[in-house]
This record gives C-alpha cells, sequence and structure tokens, in this order.
C-alpha cells in the first residue's frame, strides 16, 4: 500500500471531539477508495462500507424516510454486518449516485452513533441533484493525485533523507551535491509517472515505463467517459474538446488557453460552464491571470484570461503523444517549452494548499505563479532549463512602488541558493514550499474588565 499524507488528516478527523461527517472529494484513480477502506479496517473494530455504484440496490436504503433510525435499519438489513455505537465506520462511496445519502448525513451525524466518511469524483458536477446539503455537519476534504513527497516515499526515500532536505530549505542552505543529483533524477521519473496510485505502484514494482504510460491512457480513456456519462446535452462535445486539447495549449510559448484553436466562433461565456465541469470534477486545474499581484488575489481575477492544467503530470505526458517520456528521464526538460514542468508546479502548488494564479503584463512581463501566502503575495518562478539565472520579470515587478512581496522563489535544476533578492530552489523543494500554518493552539482573549466599570 502506497501511504498517503491524507492519512493523517483521517486520524485527525476521528480523534476531533465535535466530529461531522468526512466528505472527501477528489477525481478518479486518485487512492480516495483505497486510503478509506485502509484507515477504516486499521482503526475501527467495524468497518461498513457501500459502494453505490457497485451495490445497485444500496439506494433504496434512502428511498423513504430519511432518519437516522430508519436508515440504520436500512443499512443493517442490507449489509448483514454489525454495527456497534462508538467503534464503528460507516463509508458511503461514490456518494455522487446517491443524492439522498447526502441529504441523510445531517440526521445520522446528528443521531451520533457512528463514524461516516463520504467520497465521491464527481460531486461537483452533480450538486444540483442534492436537495438539500448537510451544511455544518460535514468537514470537506480535497483530495489529489501522490504529491512528490508521497512518490519519493513510495520509492524509498527515507525520513533522514527529508529531514536534510526540509533543513536545506529552510535555511537556505546547498544540498550536498550526490544527494541532489539523485532527487533530480528522481524528480524527472516523477514528471513521466505523476502521482495516480495504479501508474506509480507499477512504477514502484516494474519500473517498465511502457507500463505505466498504458496505466495512464487507461485513466485518460475513463476520465472521457465519465464526460460522457455525466455531462449534460450538448456541453458534452464542449467539454471533450476542451479536455483533449489542453496538451496542444500547454505547449504553445505563453500557454494560456485560447478558446478559438477549438471554434473560431467559440466566445468565454458559451464555454465557461464547461470550464468549470473539469474543474469541478478535479480533472483540471485553472489558473486566472490577475489585474495586479496585490492581496487579495480573487478580487484581482481575470476570469477570461486563464491557463488550464491537467490535474497529473503523468496523464498530461500520456497524452501528449510525442513520446517526450524519453527526454525528460534524460533530464531534458524543454522539450516543450516547459509546459509539462509548469503542469507539475500547477499540482503541487494546489495540492500544498494555495490556489492558482498567475501575472502577464506588457509592461512588466509574466510571473509563472502569484501566490497569496497567508497576507503576503509570493513570486514564483519555473525554470526549465540552464539559463535559470535570467528572470526579468520579477526584477521588473519588484520595483513597482506599493507592490510589496512576500518571497520570489526561482525554481530550476540549480542547488539551493539565496541573493539579497531572490531564492534559488530544486525543483523537488516544491514540496516543502506551503501556506504559513496557524499554530494548533491560538488562543486569544480580550480584557473586558475596563467595561465593569463603567457603571461604579
Amino acid at each position: 500500500m502506497l501511504g498517503r499524507n491524507a492519512y493523517k488528516r483521517l486520524e485527525n478527523w476521528k480523534n476531533s471531539k465535535s466530529k461531522k461527517a468526512l466528505c472527501i472529494i477528489g477525481a478518479r484513480q486518485i487512492g480516495k477508495t483505497t486510503l478509506i477502506e485502509e484507515f477504516g479496517k486499521a482503526n475501527y473494530e467495524y468497518f461498513v462500507e457501500l459502494n453505490f455504484v457497485t451495490d445497485i440496490d444500496a439506494h433504496k436504503i434512502f428511498d423513504g424516510d430519511l432518519n437516522a433510525d430508519t436508515v440504520i435499519e436500512g443499512l443493517t438489513a442490507y449489509k448483514m454486518q454489525r454495527m456497534e455505537p462508538g467503534k464503528t465506520l460507516i463509508f458511503l462511496d461514490e456518494i455522487q449516485e446517491c443524492p439522498n445519502a447526502r441529504c441523510a448525513i445531517k440526521f445520522l451525524v446528528e443521531d451520533g452513533r457512528f463514524d461516516y466518511i463520504e467520497s465521491g469524483s464527481m460531486l461537483g458536477v452533480r450538486y444540483k441533484e442534492v436537495r438539500s446539503y448537510p451544511v455544518g455537519f460535514e468537514e470537506i476534504f480535497y483530495m489529489y493525485p501522490m504529491s512528490f513527497e508521497e512518490y519519493a516515499r513510495a520509492n524509498g526515500v527515507q525520513d533522514s533523507t527529508f529531514a536534510l532536505l526540509e533543513k536545506c530549505f529552510k535555511n537556505g542552505e546547498a544540498v550536498p551535491e550526490a544527494v541532489h543529483m539523485t532527487m533530480l533524477k528522481l524528480f524527472y521519473t516523477y514528471v513521466v509517472v505523476g502521482g495516480m496510485p495504479a501508474a506509480v505502484q507499477v512504477y514502484v514494482d516494474s519500473h517498465d515505463i511502457g507500463q505505466v504510460v498504458q496505466v495512464q491512457r487507461d485513466i485518460l480513456e475513463l476520465y472521457r467517459l465519465d464526460i460522457a456519462r455525466y455531462a449534460q446535452g450538448s456541453e458534452k462535445i464542449k467539454i471533450r474538446a476542451i479536455f483533449d486539447s489542453i496538451p496542444a495549449q500547454l505547449d504553445d510559448k505563453n500557454r494560456r488557453f485560447i478558446l478559438n484553436r477549438l471554434d473560431e466562433h467559440a466566445r468565454q461565456n458559451r464555454y465557461e460552464d464547461s470550464f468549470l465541469w473539469l474543474s469541478d470534477a478535479g480533472v483540471a486545474l485553472p489558473s486566472y491571470n490577475v489585474t495586479e499581484p496585490t492581496a487579495p488575489l480573487q478580487i484581482n481575477e481575470k476570469r477570461n484570461l486563464f491557463k488550464l492544467f491537467l490535474n497529473d503530470t503523468g496523464l498530461l505526458c500520456a497524452a501528449c503523444m510525442k513520446n517526450v517520456q524519453f527526454d525528460i528521464l534524460n533530464g531534458n526538460l524543454e522539450v516543450n517549452m516547459g509546459g509539462i514542468l509548469e503542469n507539475l508546479f500547477a499540482q503541487e502548488i494546489q495540492c500544498n494548499g494555495f490556489s492558482l494564479h498567475y501575472f502577464n503584463s506588457k509592461k512588466h512581463g509574466e510571473i509563472d505563479f502569484v501566490v497569496q501566502n497567508g497576507t503576503d503575495i509570493d513570486l514564483v518562478e519555473v525554470k526549465s532549463g540552464n539559463d535559470y539565472r535570467k528572470h526579468p520579470a520579477i526584477i521588473h515587478i519588484s520595483q513597482v512602488e506599493n507592490w510589496n512581496f512576500g518571497r520570489k522563489i526561482v525554481f530550476c535544476k540549480g542547488n539551493v541558493e539565496r541573493t539579497e533578492e531572490l531564492e534559488y530552489m530544486p525543483w523537488y523543494m516544491v514540496m516543502f514550499y506551503g501556506p504559513d500554518r496557524m499554530p494548533e493552539q491560538f488562543i486569544y482573549r480580550v480584557d473586558l474588565t475596563v467595561l465593569d466599570k463603567i457603571d461604579e
């Protein structure tokens, strides 16, 4: 079993005092079901799983009254498994296929006898079918393909190596050259293999890239079948056209998604729902341009100017149809102007907890990623070649009056280096680039004693 960082999140949820149902949302084939099954069997005496795709009659449990007693009685009769209060986890998988089950969560959580985890791949695109959301009774958790850190652990990288690398990242110290070169080579394999657990497992077991690519192409075809199954009416054609054009659009020099490459008469307002469908399904990651690199970034978004990335770099390589894998494994990440590398950083940055934005203006130039980290704005550049010290856009933007920035990072093939203005970080160090975290205990009290003296 491949270790996942999300396992810790599940443990924290289980140990929380006021527990809600945990709703895990993510694209198909990213390992949600396997993770939850492993967690449930290891942490509960009784584990009951209901899959609304494979259990074709399971929805009937939720066809009548949705009060807790009725639902639990139906569930017990259907599964014929022991369920003991306080010791049982009930897993409702592919819950998008049974909207009534989502409605029932409120009453089941209020009942309090059992713990509940929901999981679904198309919750974002089937939201209209849910009559009443269990607001206040669900904890939403977005899950993504395996990150580079998870991939490295799956390939045998030890805790001591991660500790060394994190120390270098935090202190701005160069990584020992042998370690640096080894991590670069491992990073090249991640670009090709990506983070889909099935592809990672094949690589760990066999190191056969041909088998990996076949797994990836099967997943891409599954995504196309999902579009045909879940998209509505004429939207199917638009969504499929967008999905299939992502590799070619990222192959362009500026990598911005251009609608008229799909249809010379295409208009943004006619395609907006199609882009959102792919995003809500977890298949594509949009990164929006901003008018100014200032906080809050969402207010400055240009919704009609964006880049569209695939949710997994390995899938992108498999979809490119250029057999780019050989070049990448040999360290040539310039095979398509860095589009694949930028895709990888989009998925890592989003997986690490940030929203995706970029900045591009004729006056100042382009920054690959503009990241809001708390109240700070970080500038992040991703360089695929040897000329990574050429970054005029960061210099120009840094000199603009009233624009203040936190970190300015250039991710590249070079070793860790800090100058007065910039940080140079090896590509693999992106695994340590995450939001500034709130302390686990953050107690803040206002002294109200002065108010007691008003009547004196």
